[in-house]
C-alpha cells in the first residue's frame, strides 16, 4: 500500500462505516437485506438501475439477479430490463412468462440441449458470454417457475426486456413478420420499404461510411414512414390482440430500425453523437416498457447494464470531457429521487473477456486496480466483499466527503485489454455523485459460459473503444 493512501483520511472511514457480507456462495441475506432501504425510499422508487463492472464478472450477474429476485418477490417489480438486442429479450421474455407466438420456447440454456429439446437458443450474436451463461440461464429458469401460474398479461407477471440497438437486421424481420400477422397489404409494403436497408443488415457500418459520400439518399424517409404507418394503426392492431403485447412489440422493432439508422449514421460524424444516440434508444424504450405495463397496474423496473450506462455519466470523465451521457444520467433527470442505481466492482479474479472483437471467450486475469483509483482504495480496507449506501444522508457524511475527491475507475466490457489499460478501461469519477449503491468484491472470478466460440458478427465501434461495452 502506499504511504500517500495510509494517510487518506477515506481509508479509515471506510473501513469504520461500510457493511461486511458473506461470499455470495455462502449466503445473499445480508446483500438483499442491505439493500432493501433502496426499494422503500420516499419517493418509492420506479427504476433501480444495478451495474457492473465488466461484462464477465460471475459475482456481479449473481449478485444482480439476487437483489433483483428480492425486489420481484417483496416490492413488486415487474421488468427486469437488460443491455440487449430486444427481439433475443423478447423471445426470452415469451419464455418466462409463458406468452404464445414465435420464440415461444427460446432460452439461454446450452445449445445443443436447447435444440435437442425442441427450443431456440437466444443471445447468439457476439459477445455470446455476455446473456448465454449459468448465472443467467438459473435466472430466466427462476423468473419462468416464478411466473408459471400468473397470468401473462397481469401486473405481477415479470416481464424480460432489451434496450440495446444492434438489431437492426433481426428488428425489420420482426416487424414484417408482425405485419403478417395483422395486415398483409402492410407487410408487404413494410417489406419493400425496408428492401434497401436489409442489404446493409449484414455490416450496417457499411451503410454509415455510405451515408458520408456525396448523392446517397440512405434509407431515413423509409424506415420512418414504416413507423408511422404501423403508429396510424395502433387501434387497429391492438385490438386484434387483446393486450396489446404484439402490436407493442412491433412497434419497438420498428422504432429501433429507426435509431438503428441514424445511430450507424452519426457513428462517422461522431462518437459522441453515436454514444448518445444509443443510450437515448435504451432510455426511451425503457419509459416505453414502463407505460406499456402501467396500463395493467404499477409498473417498476430493474435495469441491467455496465456501470457505464447505469453511472450517472455527469460525475464521470464521460460527461466532463466527452459530452456523453447515458442512460443512468436520463433517468436522474427524469424520474429524480425515484430512480436509484446501484453498481458492483472488484480488485483482481479472472473474467471472461475476448482480446478483439468476435474473437473466442478466454479467460483473463483483471490486474489489480490502478493508483489513484476506487479500486486501490477498496482493496486496501482488506474487507474481501461489503456494500456501501452513498446516499446523502445515508452515508457517513465525514465519508461521503472523503470519497467525492476525483478517482481513476475500472470498466471491462467485452474486451479487455490489460497491455493499455489505464487508456482503455478507466475514466475518472466522483463515486458518491456517480452511484447510490456500491457492491464489492475483493477477488472475482469468470461468468461460467455455456459457449467459447464466438460468431463472426460486423464490428460494433462503440463496443470496443474506449471500454469495450
Amino acid at each position: 500500500m502506499s504511504s500517500s493512501l495510509e494517510s487518506d483520511p477515506a481509508l479509515a472511514l471506510l473501513r469504520d462505516n461500510l457493511t461486511p457480507i458473506p461470499p455470495l456462495s455462502q449466503s445473499t441475506t445480508a446483500l438483499t437485506d442491505f439493500f432493501s432501504s433502496f426499494a422503500r425510499a420516499d419517493p418509492e422508487p420506479r427504476i433501480i438501475l444495478i451495474g457492473d463492472a465488466s461484462h464477465g464478472t460471475s459475482e456481479f450477474y449473481t449478485a444482480r439477479a439476487e437483489l433483483t429476485k428480492h425486489l420481484i418477490q417483496h416490492y413488486g417489480f415487474n421488468i427486469v430490463a437488460v443491455e440487449a438486442d430486444w427481439p433475443d429479450a423478447e423471445a426470452v421474455d415469451r419464455y418466462v412468462r409463458h406468452r404464445p407466438g414465435p420464440g415461444a420456447r427460446a432460452s439461454v440454456g446450452p445449445e445443443g440441449e436447447t435444440r435437442k429439446e425442441g427450443r431456440e437458443p437466444a443471445f447468439m450474436r457476439f459477445p455470446t458470454w455476455m446473456w448465454r451463461n449459468q448465472e443467467v440461464q438459473r435466472f430466466t429458469e427462476w423468473l419462468r417457475l416464478y411466473n408459471k401460474d400468473r397470468d401473462p398479461k397481469g401486473a405481477d407477471a415479470v416481464g424480460f426486456y432489451g434496450l440495446d440497438l444492434y438489431s437492426l437486421g433481426a428488428s425489420m424481420k420482426a416487424v414484417i413478420d408482425y405485419l403478417e400477422t395483422v395486415d398483409k397489404e402492410m407487410a408487404e409494403q413494410a417489406r419493400e420499404r425496408y428492401g434497401q436497408m436489409m442489404v446493409w443488415a449484414e455490416d450496417p457500418h457499411e451503410y454509415g461510411l455510405e451515408a458520408l459520400a456525396s448523392g446517397f439518399r440512405g434509407c431515413e424517409k423509409d424506415v420512418v414512414r414504416v413507423l408511422r404507418d404501423l403508429l396510424g394503426k395502433r387501434l387497429e392492431y391492438a385490438a386484434k390482440s387483446m393486450d396489446g403485447e404484439e402490436f407493442h412489440s412491433g412497434e419497438q422493432n420498428a422504432r429501433l430500425v429507426k435509431d438503428a439508422e441514424l445511430y450507424y449514421k452519426a457513428m462517422y460524424y461522431g462518437r459522441d453523437e453515436s454514444w448518445n444516440l444509443r443510450d437515448r434508444h435504451m432510455f426511451d424504450t425503457l419509459v416505453r416498457v414502463l407505460k406499456h405495463r402501467g396500463k395493467n397496474g404499477p409498473a417498476k423496473a430493474v435495469v441491467w447494464a455496465h456501470n457505464s450506462h447505469i453511472g450517472d455519466a455527469r460525475a464521470t470523465s464521460m460527461g466532463w470531457s466527452r459530452d456523453e451521457l447515458n442512460i443512468g444520467q436520463l433517468c436522474k433527470e427524469t424520474f429524480a429521487r425515484q430512480a436509484l442505481n446501484i453498481g458492483c466492482s472488484t480488485n483482481t479474479g479472472t473474467v471472461a473477456a475476448a482480446r478483439r472483437w468476435d474473437g473466442d471467450m478466454q479467460v483473463m486475469k483483471v490486474r489489480p486496480g490502478l493508483p489513484n483509483s476506487y479500486e486501490e482504495l477498496m482493496h486496501a480496507t482488506g474487507v474481501k466483499s461489503f456494500v456501501l449506501d452513498l446516499r446523502e444522508g445515508h452515508c457517513n457524511e465525514e465519508l461521503r466527503k472523503a470519497l467525492m475527491k476525483k478517482r481513476l475507475e475500472r470498466f471491462i466490457g467485452v474486451i479487455y485489454a490489460p497491455h493499455t489499460e489505464r487508456q482503455s478501461h478507466y475514466s475518472s469519477t466522483v463515486l458518491p455523485e456517480q452511484l447510490d449503491g456500491f457492491i464489492w468484491f475483493d477477488e472475482t472470478r469468470h461468468v461460467g459460459a455455456l459457449e467459447v466460440h464466438q460468431p463472426h458478427v460486423p464490428l460494433e465501434f462503440d463496443e470496443t473503444w474506449p471500454f469495450g461495452l
